[in-house]
């Protein structure tokens, strides 16, 4: 059975992920204890290896992980200034079309903050895609209505047009939140993680003057990087999350405007 880190808590994932890398230092470190005057130090260069892939897969994770965040908090910009636009141009459109685009464009930017705002179950998410895109359809009907009234490019076709911006980056919004890094990825990493934590503890079985307390604050450090990369990589459900200010302010434009 697969693992999915994506349906536990991160609060749960840090305190199991501690207790088996602190436990993998414990166990390194009683073999390394074993093996003093056998030869143990000459594994000083595997360990040695084995942090330095660590090293390479933290910075490989993270820099997926950051610039999945930034197409994240891109896409949300981009489609605000598409809903502000169509909103803009809508005021343009003749009674009653502009009235009823622009309450159509006042109840989708509010869905679209609310399903970023907090973690949403997968039936309240799917329930607010269904909703989006049956707006898009009602204000497609709206510039068909128009359309068939007035095709001129102004105000038709530049309302058209920017609606259609904002059908396409309402896609591209929910394809950049479900682009995750591999899950699989996620668990390699907790295991290398794993095996480096059992060099390092053996590493300080095998001196002299032996001690806990450095190999438990790397362990736990490894975790909380670890921590911090599937924070940003789960928008809206994690402890770091982008802002909405952007469609907050979108939304604030549009209620103002007079139907």
């Amino acid at each position: 059975m697969t693992i999915d880190l994506y349906n536990y808590d991160l609060l749960l994932i840090f305190l199991i992920s501690a207790a088996v890398i602190l436990g993998c230092s414990e166990i390194g470190r009683r073999l390394g204890i074993r093996t003093v005057g056998r030869g143990g130090k000459s594994l000083a260069t595997l360990e040695t290896a084995i942090l330095a892939l660590l090293a390479l897969m933290i910075g490989f994770t993270f820099a997926m992980a950051l610039s999945r965040f930034e197409s994240r908090r891109g896409a949300l910009l981009n489609e605000a200034n598409a809903i502000g636009t169509t909103a803009l141009r809508a005021r343009l459109l003749p009674p009653p079309h502009r009235a009823e685009s622009l309450a159509l464009l006042r109840e989708y930017v509010k869905i679209r903050i609310d399903i970023t705002e907090r973690p949403l179950s997968l039936e309240t998410m799917t329930a607010a895609i269904v909703r989006s895109n049956e707006i898009h359809e009602a204000l497609w009907q709206q510039a068909k209505a128009v359309a068939r009234k007035d095709n001129e490019m102004v105000p038709t076709g530049l309302f058209i047009k920017t609606l259609n911006e904002m059908i396409d980056d309402h896609e591209k919004r929910l394809t950049a939140a479900r682009n995750r890094v591999p899950n699989i990825v996620l668990l390699a990493l907790y295991g290398i993680a794993a095996v480096a934590s059992g060099f390092t503890g053996y590493a300080s079985g095998i001196e002299t003057r032996r001690s806990r307390l450095p190999v438990y604050i790397t362990g736990l450090l490894l975790c909380a990087v670890i921590l911090l990369i599937q924070d940003l990589d789960r928008p809206g459900a994690g402890y770091i999350t982008i802002s909405q200010q952007p469609m907050i302010d979108t939304a604030a434009s549009i209620a103002g405007f007079a139907d």
